[in-house]
Order: structure tokens, then sequence, then C-alpha cells
């Protein structure tokens, strides 16, 4: 398999970050079907650039936090965790029927519903150019999706973790609410972790930093993205050494 050069970086296995409410589209719940097929034809189309794609959902598309109720938080994020499965499964079937094939591994058994994770078995399904859909977060509560990402592109040897975001690329303050925002196209681990930058959680971000991880923050809402930067386009923001 040729290695692709992502932001100056050679590449073979990618963990795409999703967040649940990239498939909800301009809902505030639930699904867009457009959205879904959209991003099941650009994951497609990097599939077949000869990239190795695993994929980390969120779920809030479905499940945040206690939903401002005074809910305990194993039994939230419980709940959070199960709705990534069900993105999960939305996700492995828009797939197939953009000619993808897919697997979906939980880290909570459901094993009449997907495969368990196994680490052997998904870089198994990924050499065989299968995308991998990880589910469930890390199985643990007090853990994000984002520390899943993290989790997970380590266990699979990734190249490269993209976090797929509605902006393009991190920024020194809001760029909705300030039109001065500065973006960054390029930010070490340390930097991150020290102005507080909002481009994953700590506990991600020095997982990361830990295993010399290179992650890369970009905006997947404008169609296309995705695949141009895949292709070698410079593109968001890249988080490194």
């Amino acid at each position: 398999m040729d290695t692709i050069t992502i932001k100056g970086l050679p590449v073979r296995r990618i963990l795409l970050k999703l967040s649940g409410e990239v498939l909800a589209g301009g809902k505030r719940f639930g699904y867009d079907q457009a959205s879904l097929e959209r991003f099941s034809c650009e994951i497609r189309d990097i599939v077949g650039l000869g990239l190795q794609v695993g994929i980390v959902l969120g779920g809030g598309n479905i499940w945040r936090g206690s939903m401002g109720r005074n809910m305990e938080r194993c039994n939230a994020d419980s709940m959070g965790m199960l709705a990534t499965i069900m993105n999960g499964l939305a996700l492995q079937d828009a797939l197939a029927h953009a000619g993808v094939q897919a697997r979906v591994q939980t880290s909570i058994a459901i094993p009449n519903v997907a495969e368990y994770f196994v680490r052997a078995k998904a870089v198994r399904h990924l050499d065989r150019g299968l995308v991998v859909i990880f589910a469930g977060g890390t199985g643990n509560p007090y853990f994000t999706t984002d520390t899943a990402a993290s989790l997970r592109a380590l266990e699979i040897n990734a190249d490269l973790l993209i976090k797929a975001t509605k902006v393009d690329g991190v920024y020194d303050a809001d760029p909705v609410t300030n039109p001065q925002a500065k973006r960054f196209d390029r930010l070490t681990y340390q930097e991150t972790l020290q102005r507080g930058l909002k481009v994953m959680d700590a506990s991600a971000i020095s997982m990361c930093m830990d295993n010399k991880l290179p992650v890369v923050v970009f905006d997947i809402v404008t169609p296309g993205n995705l695949l141009k930067l895949c292709s070698g386009e410079d593109l968001g923001t890249i988080v490194t050494e």
C-alpha cells in the first residue's frame, strides 16, 4: 500500500474522530440522512486513496451529559456510550449503501449487535481494507470520546488522529464570537495544553503527546474537505511535537 502525505506526514492508517452532532446536520438531535450519505461517500473516497480508516464517533446527537437533569454521572456516561453504538450502526449502514465494508466494534459486549473490541481483530479488518467503527467510548465512565479516539488510535498503531469539527482548525479564541481570532496552522502538544486550547480534552492530548501521535483538526462540514485533506491539501491545524 502506498503511503499518503497529510500535513507533511507520511500516513497509511488514520483514526477519524467524528462528533455525533455532525450526523445530525442542521438538526438539534437525531440523524440527517443527507449528512450520513455525504460522510459515507467521503469516507469511501479516502479508502479509495489507499488509506486504512478507523472511526470513533461521539453521541451528542442522541445524548449529551445528563440532559440537564440531576442524573448520576456513571449512569449518564453509560447512556452516552450506548448512544455512540447507535451512531456506529447508523454509519455502518450508510457505508454499506456507499459500497464500503465496515465493522462496528464496541467496548461494551453486545454480541447480537456488534463485535466486541479486540485489537488484533480490528487490525486484521483494517489490513483487509475494511473500515472499523469503534463505538462505546472506552467502556468506562468519566472518559470522553476524545480520549477514546486517542486510545483506539494508539491501539491500532494509527499514523495520525484526525478530529473532524465544525471549524477550520484551532483558534486562540472562539471565531464565532471573536472575528479577530487567530487560527493556528501548527501547534505543539505543550502549547495546546498550556493555552487551554479546545482541541481535545487534556487527557486525550496528553496521551497523544506521551506517544508522539500527531493530531489534525479540520472542518468536515464543508463538502469535500476530508478528501482534500487526505489528498495533501493544507487544511486545518496540526498538533505535534
